[in-house]
């Protein structure tokens, strides 16, 4: 499984080859996050030069969200905005890339390997197609919403808390997988301690979000796998945040009020009564060696 990230940035991390097998040109990758044992990863891609690949097969689902420039899959053309998933076994048509674009690829139950394949190969059952979207022309949901939003919350006795809408990029009809973009509106917060019963994944995309180890701004990132507690999170007051998020089902807040993590102890050779120690004191996170600490005005 992928390991707990809690969080990271892009800045923070190096520029691998990027994994994309029987593509010409040159393009790079920054690994947010990998699973060593079947490959699914997050990465940021960006292409140095113009890029194409012939159509084929991925052995993951495979998901692209364009960041920047242009990107056609077959007649589609996407910009800014625009995403394609490709269930695994489903024909992805050719591709191309004009060199500068930069995306974000996620892969999911499986590795980096890719086959080249025509429009006949056999395909998957027919609740599995190619996907293509372009969020710039979408509309924005209310989570609350109990036709846009978040069905299995409602169904499930939940309760979304208002102020964040949604565009919902793909939803596996079988599993309840999900990939959307949320807007979260100025000082929206979400206060209590909260865990769900799937994975979530979010890459923020604008604005920012203050949280218990640093703010949030765009470019980062995190991967909490099932069960992981988490809080609390405030939009910030001038544009509140727009965030990138993916869960292996549908996504379910259960709550915990009053929560505490206490520590407590007696001293035995340190503190105030021993000489050349000190006295406890609360530790930040460090972002990274180079970055050092995470910043977080909201919160000092």
């Amino acid at each position: 499984m992928r390991p707990h990230v809690e969080f990271i940035h892009e800045d923070d991390l190096i520029w691998h080859m990027a994994e994309l097998p029987l593509g010409s040109g040159e393009a790079v990758q920054k690994n947010l996050s990998y699973d060593e044992e079947d490959g699914s990863a997050s990465l940021r891609v960006d292409f140095k030069t113009d890029w194409s690949r012939v159509a084929g097969l991925h052995s993951a689902m495979t998901e692209w969200y364009v960041m920047k420039g242009r990107v056609c899959v077959g007649d589609d053309e996407l910009l800014e905005g625009g995403y394609f998933c490709a269930p695994k076994g489903v024909l992805t048509p050719a591709i191309k890339v004009d060199a500068g674009t930069e995306i974000l690829l996620f892969r999911e139950y499986g590795d980096w390997r890719f086959e080249a394949a025509t429009e006949n190969a056999p395909g998957t059952a027919a609740e599995h197609q190619l996907t293509v979207v372009r969020t710039k022309e979408m509309d924005w949901y209310e989570v609350t919403d109990p036709e846009h939003g978040s069905p299995m919350d409602f169904e499930r006795g939940g309760t979304p808390v208002p102020g964040l809408y949604i565009k919902l990029m793909y939803r596996d009809p079988i599993t309840g997988f999900y990939t959307r973009l949320i807007k979260a509106k100025p000082g929206w917060r979400e206060h209590p301690l909260a865990h769900h019963p799937v994975f979530e994944e979010s890459y923020t995309l604008e604005g920012d979000f203050h949280y218990n180890f640093g703010t949030l701004e765009p470019g980062s990132y995190f991967f909490r796998p099932a069960h992981v507690r988490h809080g609390d999170f405030t939009a910030g007051d001038k544009e509140g945040a727009t965030f990138l998020l993916r869960c292996d089902g549908d996504l379910v807040d259960w709550y915990t009020d009053n929560a505490r993590v206490e520590m407590l102890g007696d001293p035995v050779n340190w503190g105030d009564d021993h000489p050349n120690t000190e006295a406890p004191v609360l530790v930040q996170p460090v972002r990274s060696k180079s970055a050092g600490a995470w910043v977080d005005p909201h919160y000092q």
